[in-house]
């Protein structure tokens, strides 16, 4: 139960810490919680915010943190030494950290006489699923989103939108939350999109707006041109601190960024709506089939929202 308050905790604090991951953290003595927390911006990381708020009453207590406790000298001193330190006798953690320069946190603890439970939360992955996959891949984490009928097209005959304005508000909030949004140069040409988000909330500014293909861009145009190959790109934006990539593109840039395993999440936008003719979601058919994972579903407004990983995080 307190594993789920300490995901909460950091669900609460989403990007708070970015461009370091999100921690939640809760002590729990004699069945009550005595310390909470979570990673603050530039500041402490979320086992030192709960292990402050709980002071003595730390000794023998459980810690239960939603990221491996970190084991090395970086912004801030290891978390598992201040954990050995105040006596916690137990620590139950929600996701190893995959970070070779701070992994190693579980068995630092268990040398010291610490006794660790390795929860492995999906949840707790998924928090923080854009830093793992740059820090593991070296790229940023994929996201495709895409609009579509009930019976898969990408179009409506007539009408300039193909779902609602309750899944059009999250698509903003989508890019907000995204260090860089992209398309193809498909589109590019069809509707010269901005690709900034609107009339959300955007406390680390806009995203970095991307165009991939060979241009040549729209004079005027506020994206960037990527013309290289997408893997290479991928990687220098990942050099570049870009950890997460909302792709907007038409089918063409989908199909190209699927065929070449790219794409790390789905977000399908499915509006109530059938038209029997027009583009598809997916311009190509894919050499195998692609199995997803995780999948889930939520009704937004008049539309359903159906989000699934393509890859185990």
């Amino acid at each position: 139960m307190s594993l789920a308050r300490a995901l909460e905790l950091a669900a609460a604090a989403r990007g708070r810490a970015y461009p370091k991951p999100t921690v939640g953290a809760v002590v729990v003595k004699d069945g009550e919680v005595v310390g909470e927390g979570a990673t603050e911006a530039g500041g402490r990381h979320g086992e030192v915010v709960a292990l402050d708020a709980a002071g003595n009453r730390a000794r023998g207590a459980t810690l239960f943190a939603t990221l491996e406790p970190c084991a090395h000298w970086g912004t801030n001193p290891p978390c598992t030494e201040r954990i050995v330190a105040e006596g916690i006798a137990r620590v139950v953690v929600g996701a190893r950290d995959p970070n070779p320069e701070a992994a190693g946190g579980v068995e630092r603890l268990e040398a010291a006489g610490v006794e660790v439970e390795l929860v492995d939360s999906f949840e707790a992955r998924a928090q923080n699923e854009a830093w793992r996959t740059w820090v593991t891949f070296g790229r940023p984490f994929v996201t495709y989103k895409v609009a579509t009928t009930l019976d898969g097209r990408v179009t409506v005959p007539g009408e300039r939108w193909v779902t609602g304005e309750m899944s059009r508000r999250i698509v903003h909030e989508l890019r907000a939350q995204s260090d860089a949004v992209a398309v193809g140069m498909g589109t590019v040409r069809a509707d010269d999109p901005r690709l900034d988000a609107r009339d959300v909330p955007t406390p680390r500014g806009q995203p970095r707006r991307l165009a991939f293909g060979r241009g040549p861009l729209p004079a005027g145009s506020p994206l960037e041109l990527r013309p290289g190959d997408l893997a290479e790109e991928l990687r220098a934006l990942a050099g570049e601190g870009v950890q997460s990539l909302l792709l907007e593109g038409g089918p063409t840039l989908a199909a190209a960024f699927l065929e070449a395993d790219l794409v790390d999440k789905i977000l399908l936008f499915v509006a109530p709506t059938l038209v029997g003719d027009g583009p598809a979601a997916f311009a190509a058919r894919l050499a195998s089939p692609r199995p997803l994972h995780h999948l889930s579903a939520r009704v937004v407004g008049s539309d359903v929202l159906l989000e699934a990983y393509a890859h185990e995080l």
